[in-house]
């Protein structure tokens, strides 16, 4: 028996990265999935290759496109088991630096798609669950909401949010069969994180990490169907940190091979 057979899923952000790879894994265990994405033609692309999908254009941060979103869910499949909130805003980092110079149209808009629109995935999903007898969030956080990298306060302001969201909901909910979890990743080789990225920032990026290699939206897809499945069914109110170890590591030179270390 496959790990999600039998349940209706939606996926935001399911065109690409982390969503897509998700979409995909939940339908090869068992799951009809709503793949979502502000991007509707790569919404349709995935959502074609998938045994048991529709797509839908969403914009996660509008209540009204979220409503229509969950309804497409249960107009399609008649129910709704299990809710991803992936979709974030990651093409405001370039300036997303110095807290006292950033425009605040850039803070507007990270808040908006990252964190409300995770609060408003959770809202609305919520009643449809309840109806169910049940169901399990998971919400994409990141490192970034639980350490200080010198840059790209906003964007870790939203997913810290995202951290308390989680726990906000696991508390209120968990007594009336929803789980909420989240999982935190660290950099991933998404095509848009691999296309803007040079082979320096990589190699940079990987002597902070203490793996052989860097994530992958499939890693991180693997951590998110656990949390969704049965087989996380006591997991409540988690952060699982999929980060190959980076938040509780400090690279040292002298691992890497320069007989020094570092302070």
């Amino acid at each position: 028996m496959k790990r999600l057979d039998g349940k209706v899923a939606i996926v935001t952000g399911a065109g690409s990265g982390i969503g897509e790879a998700t979409a995909r894994l939940m339908a090869r265990e068992g799951a009809s999935v709503v793949v979502a994405d502000l991007d509707q033609a790569e919404a349709e692309r995935v959502a074609a290759e998938l045994d048991a999908a529709v797509h839908v254009e969403v914009d996660v941060s509008d209540e009204e496109s979220v409503e229509r979103m969950i309804e497409t869910a249960v107009l399609s499949f008649g129910r709704l088991d299990v809710l991803h909130n992936n979709a974030t805003d990651s093409s405001l980092n370039a300036v997303d630096t110095d807290i006292t110079t950033l425009d605040m149209s850039v803070f507007d808009r990270l808040v908006a798609v990252n964190l409300k629109g995770q609060f408003l995935g959770c809202k609305h999903a919520i009643p449809v669950m309840l109806a169910g007898g049940g169901g399990s969030i998971v919400n994409t956080a990141s490192i970034d909401g639980f350490v200080g990298r010198g840059v790209r306060a906003a964007y870790g302001a939203s997913k810290a949010g995202v951290v308390l969201l989680t726990k906000s909901v696991a508390s209120q909910y968990g007594t009336r069969g929803i789980r909420c979890n989240a999982v935190a990743p660290g950099l991933t080789l998404t095509p848009g994180a691999v296309n803007n990225a040079s082979e320096e920032y990589v190699e940079t990026s990987l002597r902070n990490y203490p793996m052989p290699r860097l994530c992958t939206p499939h890693d991180v897809a693997k951590a998110v169907v656990f949390l969704a499945s049965d087989d996380a069914s006591y997991v409540n109110a988690a952060t699982l940190m999929v980060d190959g170890g980076a938040t509780v590591y400090m690279a040292n030179a002298r691992l890497h091979g320069t007989g020094e270390a570092t302070s």
